[in-house]
């Protein structure tokens, strides 16, 4: 039997990477779906050898496109998270990472005409709800790719896509303290669990007796940490009414520290089974509401801000991350607004991709 080939874009999207697709150009069937993905992907190989993935979370992570039927948005952005090695799909979770090349994708692939020098493409997350904006430099119609933005994980620079993101806030679990609190404790452990953008678990790393400094790969081979993490998160996603999360990606858990080099504080971000080599945009928006909520396990860490828009610096391995933040605190009382980041995006290929016949015979 023949394979079966399927366009695509290849692009990096913020600090990850993947296949850029058309959702009508795949199954309709989730399941079969699931594994197109797994076959384009190369999934059960630790480096992917098979597949287009490149052996880590951030290069297995695939957009599927489509024409938007809501009245606001212009595109649809479906997002899938594939294992590395494990051969599981979860189409729970969105990316804000990946989310920085729809725009860019969706006037190449000709979903949305380009402007004669910017690009505003509308963008609804159909993961997550979420309704995201996306600028794009399209000067003379056609997508701009240099620049002299820089993306702290990302070698050189290029265009600046400007993102702002509305309704992020209860995406997952319909709330932004899905247990009702804004601390508690869990397996020992004092957490805050908020849904943001990406539903989290967020705690203090020196409550695991760390520094919350560690390299993304010292805190990998902590066995220990990751274990005792893992049972935090896994009794933390019951709490908040996401079932057994034991084999899902959501929640994802985040650890905040005080900030060392001028930022609003030091964060680790978890994939959720390894540390994460920056930062997820998603993520950051999360981390970012704890930070300037009271009462949260983030409390004292930044200085409560007498005024909205804020912009905080999140201190990550490989640099920052700036996240201008809209918000509303009144004693107590907080509500968070919308979040705007700049990201960058690149096209690397373009053409088909192929997936056994007997996986897939198309559609």
């Amino acid at each position: 039997m023949g394979q079966t080939a399927i366009p695509y874009l290849f692009m990096r999207g913020g600090t990850s990477r993947g296949p850029y697709m058309n959702r009508a150009d795949l199954p309709a069937d989730t399941e079969a779906l699931a594994e197109v993905l797994l076959a384009i992907v190369g999934s059960g190989h630790p480096l992917n050898i098979d597949g287009v993935g490149g052996g880590a979370a951030v290069t297995t992570k695939v957009a599927m496109l489509s024409p938007s039927d809501d009245p606001w948005a212009d595109v649809d952005y479906f997002f899938a998270q594939v294992s590395v090695e494990d051969r599981l799909v979860d189409f729970k979770p969105t990316c804000g990472n990946i989310l920085a090349g729809v725009g860019p994708a969706a006037v190449e692939m000709g979903l949305v005409a380009a402007g004669p020098s910017e690009t505003s493409v509308r963008i609804r997350a159909i993961n997550t709800g979420a309704k995201v904006t996306a600028n794009v430099k399209t000067p003379g119609g056609i997508v701009e790719y240099a620049g002299d933005t820089v993306v702290d994980g990302v070698p050189g620079t290029a265009a600046p896509v400007g993102l702002q993101f509305m309704d992020t806030v209860g995406g997952a679990t319909g709330r932004l303290f899905p247990t009702g609190q804004r601390s508690e404790t869990v397996q020992g452990i004092e957490v805050t669990c908020m849904d943001v953008a990406m539903p989290m678990v967020i705690a203090r790393a020196d409550d695991f007796g760390l520094t919350g400094a560690e390299t993304p790969a010292e805190l990998d081979e902590n066995s220990d940490f990751m274990a005792r993490m893992e049972a935090v998160r896994i009794e933390a996603g019951a709490r908040m009414g996401l079932g057994d999360v034991s084999r899902s990606v959501i929640p994802k858990f985040g650890l905040l520290s005080p900030a060392r080099d001028g930022g609003a504080a030091t964060v680790r971000y978890f994939m959720p089974w390894s540390c994460h080599p920056t930062l997820a945009v998603t993520g950051s928006q999360c981390l970012s509401a704890c930070l300037l909520c009271p009462g949260t396990v983030a409390e004292g860490l930044l200085a409560a801000p007498n005024m909205s828009p804020v912009s905080l610096r999140l201190e990550h391995p490989m640099g920052k991350l700036q996240v201008v933040a809209e918000f509303r605190r009144d004693g107590e009382e907080f509500d968070f607004f919308s979040a705007g980041l700049t990201r960058t995006a690149r096209k690397l290929a373009s053409g088909d991709v192929f997936v056994p016949g007997d996986v897939w015979a198309g559609n």
